[in-house]
């Protein structure tokens, strides 16, 4: 399945079985881990079995069950942890759908996590992770006309990478933000909004993944 696939089938889930995720797929979860933090710096950490952070009011109002696993996504404090953690976090996300795990960007509705978290930094937020106990659905999107501007025709390239960016998960579907082509340079700006500097990260992943093409 290419990537753009995954995108159309990965879907937030909110309630999870208790069947426990093999250890062969922890490995390459791990795996990957390390290598974001090594490109990165930031000190995102996966925690295996440990039900306790989503046992709590809030992860209940969220409407979160069986929560046993999740990633931390933990960086220095700083204006670009956001949008950093948004960008490495998917990329986990999307892993753990290739392996046919589960996921949820959470992002207050949790209790405390068991992430060492270092002096100067910071917990940016949750993902949820494991076997779903449904596939969860699709959400309403905007035009793509409404999130881009061309300065010319758009190219097909470009087109897929908005597919892309339509596809990925922003905090309350707001979708707050604006890629601009000009002279073959694509960039992409974050709106106003609750997490919009992490949505932002989360939608330059899908645009780069799909496209192969650096958004500034």
């Amino acid at each position: 399945m290419d990537i753009l696939e995954i995108m159309k089938v990965r879907h937030s889930v909110r309630q999870y079985s208790r069947k426990k995720i093999e250890s062969e797929k922890k490995e390459i979860l791990i795996d990957l881990v390390k290598e974001c933090n090594i490109e990165s710096g930031l000190n995102i950490q996966i925690i295996f079995d440990e039900p306790k952070c989503f046992d709590s009011t809030m992860a209940h109002y969220g409407k979160f069950s069986g929560v046993e696993n999740y990633i931390a996504l933990v960086g220095k404090k700083g204006n670009d942890l956001e949008e950093k953690a948004g960008y490495y976090g998917e990329k986990l996300v999307l892993k753990a759908q290739e392996l046919g795990l589960n996921t949820c960007w959470v992002a207050m509705t949790h209790g405390k996590s068991t992430a060492k978290i270092k002096k100067g930094e910071k917990l940016a937020c949750i993902i949820a992770l494991g076997y779903g106990v449904v596939q969860g659905v699709s959400h309403k999107n905007k035009s793509v006309d409404q999130l881009c501007n061309c300065a010319s025709a758009m190219p097909d390239w470009f087109s897929k990478g908005m597919e892309a960016v339509l596809l990925a998960p922003t905090a309350m579907n707001q979708q707050k933000f604006y890629f601009t082509l000009e002279n073959e340079k694509i960039s992409a700006k974050a709106g106003k909004g609750f997490y919009a500097k992490m949505d932002l990260g989360i939608v330059k992943y899908h645009f780069e993944a799909v496209t192969g093409r650096k958004v500034v």
